[in-house]
């Protein structure tokens, strides 16, 4: 077994060995920063556009509470001022010019045919401000409720004005609605008419609608510049987690991202680590199931390999030695003829019979039960002393404690008698075995191993180069068998420097 040397065949790395990390990036990583581009373009143009829309209909709303704000106060003062002069009115007290108090309102005492008959300084007895068609409705609805009835008409000395239209009634209770005149003669059934222009309310909201029209976009504008930069930095962390995620899609999976201190992305950032972790455990796991498998797959080519090649050498020699008695009886004659082929013979049963024991490994039942492991070593001391004595050599047995141990008795023999034999055979003079509670120790005087090989001998068919003739009796894979049975007993074989200046082989078992 130590005089073998290895005959190995090239070892076909794995598919896309070569292959560097991260070379089949998606392309979804360069189209990322796009997209996070768009978001941040549709978040700023929804904010601004909702924004916007606010202050267009803030701005509407506002000029028509303003423009009804001013409108109101013209109908409390156009009203007031028609109070005031009907009061005068029915009270025959009616200046010769009505006074105003607004600039540009007018005011009229118009009689039940539509004819002015007092009016303020700012206008004429000849033209009425507005025509008694105008307001009939107005008039009517006055005399039906005893208040100023208010509307919007054109008048000739103000032009677009808020009309206040009040309904004086006479002594007989008429008014000019009625078409009749009092009995006496006076202005009975006369109207009020006080006009306040509208002039200066429509150039404010003019001026203002303006003003609203220059300054909401430019307050949207820079809106939306504020937006898109404040967008920018609560979206950088997305950006961060979005850069670390290419880095570690750009190193095949491995890394992690960064977790900001707080809030969602915290949250999304832990969660994407732990995907990121169950994902490389996955892929490392594959990675060495792939290994283990692709390893496994050379070494029964190796194996196959080997084997073919070992029993070519027992069959070539059979061969051999048949030809050669078929072609010249006379110089190979039966008596010589016989044992050869025995040899032979016997060299194939045991390599076949090993090669049967290394594939039934791990798909048999065992019987476990506690072994005596000094009985065990006994039996096997036996049959070395007599190889042993053949060269000259002793073999002896320590046992420490009952040396016991839990295995399958056939199982744990088989190792045992390998490891005997093989400390036999590479022993100088001298092979010396230690037994106690689970553990198996056999030190030889021979040459050792190497350190750097000791893992080697126990590949099967290796044979290190210190020793490359076959030794009479092995196959090559004593070693490999015991490691591989005391494995499967739950124990291993490993090899150490021995006191006696070769090698120890130690075996340890489970106890119980």
């Amino acid at each position: 077994m130590r005089s073998a040397t290895p005959k190995r065949s090239g070892a076909d790395r794995p598919a896309g060995a070569d292959r560097p990390a991260g070379a089949d990036r998606p392309e979804g990583a360069s189209r990322a920063a796009g997209a996070r581009g768009t978001l941040r373009w549709r978040l700023t143009l929804l904010t601004t556009g909702v924004v916007a829309l606010a202050l267009v209909i803030g701005a509407v709303v506002l000029v028509r509470l303003l423009e009804g704000g001013r409108v109101e106060a013209l109908d409390d003062a156009a009203a007031t001022r028609a109070r005031t002069v009907a009061s005068l009115v029915a009270s025959d007290q009616v200046p010769d010019a009505l006074g105003v108090v607004a600039p540009g309102e007018v005011v009229q005492v118009l009689d039940g045919e539509g004819r002015v008959v007092a009016t303020s300084a700012n206008a004429s007895l000849t033209l009425p401000v507005v025509s008694l068609a105008d307001v009939a409705d107005e008039a009517a609805e006055s005399a039906r409720t005893g208040e100023p009835a208010l509307t919007t008409a054109d008048s000739a000395y103000t032009g677009s004005a808020r009309v206040a239209v009040l309904a004086v009634p006479g002594a007989d209770g008429s008014t000019a609605t009625d078409g009749t005149t009092a009995t006496d003669g006076s202005t009975a059934g006369d109207l009020v008419v006080a006009a306040v222009p509208l002039g200066d309310v429509a150039a404010t909201i003019r001026a203002l609608a303006l003003a609203l029209v220059a300054v909401v976009p430019v307050l949207v504008l820079g809106l939306g510049a504020v937006v898109w930069v404040v967008l920018g930095r609560a979206l950088r962390p997305v950006e961060d987690l979005r850069v670390a995620a290419d880095a570690v899609a750009a190193e095949g999976g491995r890394g992690s991202l960064p977790v900001p201190a707080s809030g969602e992305l915290a949250a999304l950032a832990t969660t994407l680590n732990a995907m990121l972790d169950r994902l490389d455990g996955a892929v490392q796991a594959a990675q060495r199931s792939a290994r283990r498998e692709h390893e496994a797959a050379t070494r029964q080519r190796a194996f196959v390999a080997d084997a073919a090649h070992e029993l070519r050498s027992p069959i070539t020699g059979l061969r051999a030695a048949l030809d050669v008695a078929r072609e010249h009886p006379q110089a190979y004659p039966a008596a010589e003829l016989v044992p050869d082929l025995d040899d032979g013979v016997r060299r194939m049963e045991v390599l076949v019979e090993d090669l049967l024991l290394l594939a039934r490994v791990g798909s048999r039942p065992l019987a476990r039960e506690r072994v005596a492991l000094a009985d065990v070593a006994r039996a096997a001391v036996a049959e070395g002393a007599a190889a042993a004595a053949a060269r000259s050599g002793e073999v002896s047995l320590d046992v420490r404690g009952e040396g016991v141990a839990l295995a399958d008795a056939e199982v744990l023999a088989r190792v045992v008698r390998n490891l005997v034999a093989n400390g036999v055979r590479h022993a100088v003079g001298r092979v010396r075995i230690e037994v106690s509670d689970g553990e198996f120790a056999v030190d030889d005087d021979g040459a050792g191993i190497a350190v750097a090989e000791r893992e080697r001998v126990f590949e099967r068919f290796v044979r290190l180069d210190a020793a490359r003739e076959r030794d009479a009796g092995g196959s090559g894979l004593g070693l490999a068998i015991a490691r591989e049975l005391a494995r499967e007993q739950g124990g291993d074989v490993v090899l150490a420097d021995s006191a006696l200046g070769g090698l120890r082989a130690v075996v340890t078992l489970p106890v119980g």
